[in-house]
């Protein structure tokens, strides 16, 4: 990527204000380009463990996009089989259309509500631009940057970017065991390339890390082994309206678990803070910081960071390039304490695809 300043003011045009000087002029500005009915395919489902929370983020979606300006259709993308889940109906896979009831139905946008591949990782991004269909999330290349753990900290280290320390390793080829001892317990034991949560672990001896590394390779065949970062946990998004850089409030979450899995996730399992307790210095920190990341990684579309904070300093846990999007979780909680409504929210990521 194109070397940027680590200086955030250097580069990157950002939207720090509060939601009561700032959250109505980007829907001003947005409502103004809102003139005819759009047809949105919302892509959901997809081939992995996370297919059961995409098909309900594909459902919040087609609930909230406002019918007056939105016809909505909820595809369901499962390996070589997509279909409207209403109708059942195949997509013709030579235009991205549906036939339905003698009408040929071509897509404005496809909305990204899909978790996990094939779009999450960037698998399905070429397919859609190669017939000049815009899509709501980030491209190809970024999706599976960021998928891949491991390679985004590779991306971001040249820009001093705090970060946990970490071991990679391939499955079939052996590892060094001494030197994944000196990353000290607790550590994490997590799938390189998977989300929700699923395949992690928080390891606390010896005994138990083989038996975390062997779980972690189910989902995958790579696995990060990473140190512990003891502080607190928040999590930001950030998305482009208009050309600028918007950033949400911050969220603390606190798990009733042993860390943030899928329990604490998706289950209710924890407890969460919008916007989070902070000081007005720790609150710019995480905000520029997340700006900064959004910009470096040359993201599109709603993206989430998550952080620890260790002492007074974020540290990057991960980038979250279609995070979920259900009332109750993590960025239409920092939506709503902007002071968006959810559908508003929605169409501004897909007249932002369009721009």
């Amino acid at each position: 990527m194109e070397q940027i300043s680590t200086n955030i003011t250097d580069y990157c045009c950002v939207n720090l204000l509060t939601a009561a000087a700032s959250a109505d002029v980007p829907l001003q500005k947005f409502k103004q380009t809102v003139d005819i009915m759009k047809n949105i395919a919302i892509l959901t489902g997809g081939d992995s463990e996370e297919r059961v929370i995409s098909l309900k983020s594909g459902q919040v979606v087609r609930d909230h996009l406002p019918k007056d300006r939105y016809r909505t259709f909820l595809i369901d993308i499962q390996k070589s089989d997509w279909r409207d889940l209403e109708s059942g109906t195949s997509i013709d896979k030579n235009d991205f259309s549906l036939l339905l009831h003698g009408e040929r139905i071509s897509f404005d946008v496809a909305f990204a509500a899909l978790h996990g591949s094939p779009l999450e990782d960037g698998k399905m991004q070429g397919y859609l631009e190669m017939l000049g269909i815009p899509y709501t999330c980030c491209d190809g290349y970024v999706s599976a940057l960021t998928m891949d753990k491991h390679n985004t900290k590779m991306q971001l280290a040249p820009y001093e970017v705090p970060l946990a320390k970490s071991v990679l390793l391939h499955q079939g080829v052996g590892w060094n065991r001494d030197t994944l001892l000196e990353l000290g317990f607790p550590m994490f034991v997590k799938p390189n390339s998977h989300g929700s949560s699923f395949g992690v672990s928080k390891v606390k001896s010896p005994e138990a890390l083989d038996p975390a590394i062997q779980e972690a390779f189910r989902f995958g065949t790579e696995v990060v082994v990473e140190s512990f970062l003891p502080g607190r946990e928040f999590a930001n998004g950030a998305l482009r309206v208009n050309g600028e850089v918007v950033v949400l409030p911050i969220t603390e979450i606190i798990p009733e678990t042993e860390f943030f899995d899928f329990a604490a996730k998706y289950e209710g399992r924890s407890k969460e803070i919008t916007p989070a307790d902070l000081s007005q210095a720790l609150t710019q920190q995480c905000q520029q910081l997340t700006a900064r990341l959004y910009t470096l990684l040359k993201c599109r579309g709603v993206v989430r960071f998550d952080y620890i904070l260790v002492g007074d300093t974020f540290h990057l846990l991960e980038a979250n390039t279609i995070p979920g999007i259900s009332p109750a979780s993590l960025v239409p909680q920092q939506v709503k304490a902007y002071g968006w409504a959810l559908g508003d929210f929605f169409s501004l990521l897909v007249e932002e695809a369009i721009r």
